[in-house]
Formats: C-alpha cells, structure tokens, sequence
C-alpha cells in the first residue's frame, strides 16, 4: 500500500491503474476465495479520476491518496450496503459514515466494497451461512480465519492495497495470520468506533489488515485519536507510527512466554516460533523467558464480558428475528443470556487490577511479548463447522482464538505478522503485544523483523 500511494504521488501509475489492478484479482480468484459481499466499481472509477485530476492539478496529497480499498462489511458509510455479514442487516443501508472511513477519505483514500466477514464478527474461522465461507488463499480448504475473514483473504490475494477490520478476541490478528499478511490490534480506545456494529463495547477495536507492518502503521497514523462521536476514545496524542521504522531494535527487550500461549502447540507452529524469536536475538533484542500470570482467570473473564455484552447488543433480534442468525451464533447468543450479573460485574471490576499487575509483572521485564498468534496449524472449513462438522468442530474452533482474546480483555497493543509456514503450505503468524498505547514499539520490532524476512512477501496459491 505504501508503495502503491508512492507510485500516485510520483505519477508512476494512476490512481485508475490500482483499482484496475485490484478488480483484475477480484476477477481472476473471487469465485474461488469468495472474499467479497457487494463491489462499487464505478463509484470506485470516479473516485479514481478524481484522485488522479488532483495529482495532474498538483493539489496538496494526503498519505493515502488515490489507493483504493475495500473493508469488512460492518464499517458504516452513508448511502452504501452494510450487511454486517448477516441476514438481518442483509438490506441494511447507512445514514451516517464510521469515523475511520471519513479519516482514510480525508486522506485521499477511497472504497470500492465491502468485504466477507462472520456474521456479526462473531466466529474466528470466517465461517458465513448467509453470504457462504470465506477460503484460505494459501488452501481453499482452509479457513481464512475470523472474524475478519474477507479483509485478510483479499489482502493476501491482491485484491485490496489494505482493509480495516475488527477485533474483539483476535479478529484482526487471526486472519491475518492464517492469510500470511499482517495485522494490528491497536490499545483500546486509541481508534474510534462511531459507525462501526458493536459486538462487544469492552473489547472492540477497529484496526489495519495490509502486507506489511508499515503499511499497518500509515493507516494508524490516519485513523487513531480522539472523536467526540466515541466518548469513549483515548485523547492520547497521536505519533506518527512510521516515522519509527528505522529497522533497529536497540536494546528493546523480547519476553517469551513460557506458559499458556506454547503450551500444547502444534509442532510447526513451535518451531517457526523459535526460529522467528532466534532471528530478533540474532539483530541484537534481549530475549526473556517468562512465566505468564493470571491467563486462566483472564481468559474466564473475556468469555464472560464479550457474552454478555453481544447478547445485549442483539437482545432485540434475538427475540424477534431468532431464525436469521446461524445457528452457532445464536447458541453462543442464548447461552450468553444465562450469565450472572454477578459474574459480569466481577469480569469487568477485576479487569484493572490484572493490568495493573499483568504490567509489572510481564512489561517491568521486557518491552515486547512475542507468541505465536495461532498455536495449531491452519484447520479446513470442515475440521471447524460447528454447525455441521464433527463432533470437535468447537473444540477445534476455539483454539484458533486461544492466543488472542486476553489482549482483549487488557487492552494492550498487538500485531501479528508471518513467520513461516506448515506442512500443508499454510502460514503461521507470530505476535508482538506490548505496554498501553505502545503501538509504535509493537510495529518497530514487526517491521524489523519483516525487513530480515520475505514470508509476507510470497505470493499465494491463488496468485500462482
């Protein structure tokens, strides 16, 4: 992306030749990936035209002007479909747009679609009964990863320069990581949600989904700081995320953690892990070894709080319209109503305290944690169908998001870039999280390590 907004400021290509570009792999995998749910091509072509009369008329040019994009269909623009993935909100039209589309277009971006996603970004496989699954581009039998399926699959493909998506227990991080791109997970709060469906309101973050970390860093720069149409977003000062990757790690200190997230990891998985963390101790990063405190009670609460908070989100449709949602969406939803509220108020008032001592304990000693995003190898839609797969199908789904979801519920910064691949040709991603508002270090060390590497690089099955 960066390359390609490079390319229109210096009259190498036109904005129009990008997008020609991007419908050309829409064209050539579409019908195999399934990526998208609805294309605005000549919206997009006299969004186009207009970038380029900008760059003939020599105006001023914005960071991303002229690349064209397509997001996860849950990000709201006026007058355009929003399916959210969904039945419901299959005809769903907007009257406003997310405050992180109006800040890409003011800086000179533009859409063209809307991408696949799990329903109401609730799976982390992309599994989709309404607008059907989203393939791996690496393996059409696998998943693409979720919820983000569509914003990873068509990144990977060539299809977008970038996509936003959403993350709410990995949803940006886990598909990025089985489509071989990179992904970012910004701090809570530091990116604004107005005009974009809720699923969780403590866990929600918007986020970048591009090929490489500096690509995840310009879009950052661009849709991070306060908006007074999200109360709830960070007045944290905004630095520019790209103007740190200089490819030096210093002395930042790596921390690998030593329980949890390798424990019963597949073997590739492990393998690539350790010769990524190899690689940054090799560029001089301390690296530390170190044993991971409160992950069971953290992972307990997460469950509690994004249950509770999405069975409210969708109490109404869940009364009214129980029929329309999947049906492992709307088991996840019912089971959800029975929580206690004791157990809710608890999940929430502990939710401090366990930063507070999670950040001591863990970021005291180091300035990055590195852990594979993904433990197991890349799974095929079938292995994970909960509603029509085997009998593990759950079992097998939920460990694909059992490396993510506590960064959620501490709201810490987290990127996932690949490391590798498995036997079957598969990526494997690994992930840098680090203190509150430290997207800046997260990035440097991803964009360090993607500088000594190509695995983002390579081009996929689809692409061959």
């Amino acid at each position: 992306m960066s390359e390609a907004a490079y390319a229109v400021h210096n009259r190498k290509l036109s904005s129009l030749e990008l997008l020609d570009a991007c419908f050309a792999n829409i064209e050539r995998s579409e019908a195999e990936l399934n990526a998208t749910i609805w294309l605005d091509y000549e919206g997009a072509r006299r969004s186009a035209r207009k970038a380029d009369l900008a760059v003939k008329k020599g105006a001023k040019l914005g960071q991303l002007h002229g690349v064209p994009m397509a997001h996860k269909d849950m990000f709201y623009r006026k007058g355009k479909p929003c399916t959210c993935g969904s039945r419901i909100r299959k005809d769903f039209v907007p009257e406003v747009t997310a405050t992180v589309l109006a800040r890409m277009d003011a800086a000179g971006a533009y859409s063209f679609g809307g991408l696949n996603m799990a329903e109401f970004a609730a799976n982390g496989t992309g599994h989709n009964r309404e607008f059907g699954d989203c393939h791996n581009p690496w393996s059409l039998r696998h998943v693409a990863g979720g919820s983000s399926s569509g914003s990873a699959a068509a990144v990977s493909a060539r299809m977008t320069y970038a996509a936003l998506g959403s993350d709410t227990g990995g949803s940006i991080r886990i598909p990025a990581a089985a489509c071989g791109v990179t992904g970012i997970k910004p701090t809570q709060t530091r990116v604004s949600r107005a005009g974009v469906m809720p699923l969780s309101f403590s866990c929600d973050n918007v986020g970048p989904i591009a090929r490489t970390a500096r690509d995840c860093a310009r879009i950052l720069s661009v849709i991070a700081g306060h908006d007074r149409l999200d109360p709830t977003s960070s007045s944290e000062k905004v630095p520019d995320y790209e103007a740190t990757l200089d490819g030096k790690l210093g002395d930042l200190k790596i921390g690998v953690a030593t329980t949890h997230f390798l424990e019963n990891a597949d073997q590739p998985v492990a393998l690539a892990f350790d010769e990524a963390v190899r690689g940054l101790a090799k560029r001089g990063a301390p690296v530390r070894s170190m044993a991971m405190p409160f992950l069971d009670a953290i992972h307990a609460y997460v469950n509690v709080v994004m249950g509770v908070e999405a069975a409210t989100i969708h109490a109404e449709w869940m009364r009214q319209r129980t029929q329309d949602y999947a049906p492992h969406t709307s088991s996840w939803l019912y089971a959800s109503c029975a929580i206690p509220g004791t157990y809710y108020v608890e999940a929430l008032s502990r939710r401090g305290p366990i930063l507070t001592k999670f950040l001591k304990e863990v970021f005291g000693r180091v300035d990055v944690l590195a852990t594979p995003t993904i433990p197991i190898c890349i799974p095929t839609l079938a292995e994970t169908d909960v509603d029509e797969g085997p009998a593990d199908a759950r079992a097998r789904s939920s460990r694909i998001w059992a490396n993510t979801a506590a960064f959620n519920y501490l709201g810490l910064p987290s990127v996932s870039v690949s490391c590798g691949f498995d036997p079957n040709g598969l990526p494997i991603g690994i992930s840098f999280t680090g203190r509150p508002f430290a997207e800046a270090c997260v990035l440097k060390v991803a964009d360090a390590y993607q500088q000594e590497t190509d695995w983002h690089m390579r081009r996929p099955l689809v692409l061959a």
